[in-house]
């Protein structure tokens, strides 16, 4: 393997670090007595971020290119995890002493957490390309996925296990995550990376990404399937931890029960799609996955513990590829806006905030926590859509 595809790799893994605010919800639910949509502020603090920075830092990005980008997305990561650590939370944190400042720190962390997060998508997306081989981008993009899904199941495993070894809690994730955020940024600072020109690149400006939005159908449909599948997955990540334990009584290894049933279907399916996009195209196998998605959230749906266990891991399977495919079909198709696109379906991360907050007011409305979860088959069944679009075309 080439180091600077190795680099990138170790990028996506600290990307998945983004996507803590999923199993913390449920965390910080529990240490802050927080209501399901108050815990919700975690992760719509962290993909606010998407929807703020995205356009401009693809702008910025056109300037300084695409590997400075990059390194400056690892340090502000780097930087709000930091926070909580200066304020004594690093895997020490008393339930009986938790203060409200605590909380408002750790929402200050994760603000700048996915601010980083938020740059590392917009600039490592595209560079992906750059360093892969021709013909590879969205299988390499594929297996990086897979490689962010590690980083995001670390949320999930890391604070039962170590609760278990060493008496630790949740918070000493800050410190793992910095560290291995160092790793990255020093692999980065020393990898040469060739950055592709097509040739006949437009200037990308703030106006620029507008028009294209605005201007051209296909590229607002794009935009919006990854608008509603990022909230979808969030909040199925936020939202299967309290089914544990508030629906199905699963209260210790609720956390893991939940990594099981989702994370380690969407790693398979991740690693498993890098190697099927050889023989079927990407459109074809975008199809195929929301169909499997959409079975899932309606078995789970039916309440019984059985069907919604099925249902869950059918859900990390079809969820798995979703993002990338969506992603590099749009660019493979208009390569010479690769920094506009890459803006404006980064800003649609944004979804990760704002459909997590409707699911959480629709499971404090109902009083159930199993009602929330028609939020995400609403979202599955836009995906379909989007799907179908790309399959005429």
């Amino acid at each position: 393997m080439k180091k600077s595809l190795f680099a990138i790799l170790i990028v996506f893994l600290a990307m998945g670090f983004g996507d803590v605010v999923g199993p913390m919800v449920s965390l910080a639910k529990e240490s802050f007595g927080l209501s399901n949509t108050a815990a919700q502020l975690l992760p719509f603090v962290g993909f606010m971020m998407f929807g703020i920075l995205s356009v401009p830092i693809g702008v910025f990005q056109d300037r300084k290119g695409k590997r400075f980008t990059l390194i400056l997305g690892l340090v502000i990561a780097f930087v709000g995890l930091l926070l909580p650590m200066a304020g004594g939370m690093y895997g020490r944190l008393s339930v009986d002493n938790t203060s409200y400042w605590q909380f408002i720190v750790i929402l200050a962390a994760i603000l700048l957490l996915g601010a980083g997060a938020t740059i590392l998508q917009v600039s490592g997306n595209p560079i992906m390309r750059d360093v892969s081989d021709e013909g590879q981008y969205s299988r390499n993009l594929t297996l990086g996925q897979t490689i962010k899904a590690v980083g995001s199941s670390m949320g999930f495993l890391v604070p039962p296990i170590l609760a278990q070894i060493a008496g630790l809690d949740w918070t000493i994730l800050f410190p793992i995550y910095s560290f291995i955020l160092l790793i990255a940024l020093v692999l980065v600072g020393t990898t040469k990376i060739t950055e592709r020109k097509t040739g006949n690149e437009t200037p990308v400006t703030l106006v620029s990404c507008l028009k294209l939005l605005y201007s051209n159908h296909y590229v607002l449909i794009m935009v919006l399937g990854i608008f509603f599948y990022v909230g979808a997955e969030v909040s199925m990540s936020s939202g299967i931890p309290l089914l544990m334990k508030e629906t199905y009584g699963i209260q210790n290894i609720g956390l893991i029960i939940s990594w099981l049933l989702f994370f380690l279907p969407i790693l398979i399916g991740r690693f498993t799609g890098s190697i099927v996009l050889k023989w079927i195209s990407a459109t074809k196998f975008l199809i195929l996955a929301v169909g499997i998605a959409f079975t899932g959230i309606i078995l789970l749906l039916f309440g019984n513990m059985t069907f919604a266990f099925i249902g869950i891991i059918l859900v990390g399977l079809g969820f798995a590829n979703i993002f990338p495919l969506i992603f590099s079909i749009a660019i493979d198709r208009m390569p010479e806006r690769t920094n506009e696109l890459s803006g404006l379906m980064i800003t649609a991360i944004l979804g990760g905030a704002i459909i997590p907050l409707i699911m959480g007011f629709v499971q404090d409305k109902f009083g159930s926590v199993l009602a929330g979860f028609v939020v995400p088959l609403a979202c599955i069944l836009y995906i379909g859509f989007v799907a179908l679009k790309n399959a005429r075309q």
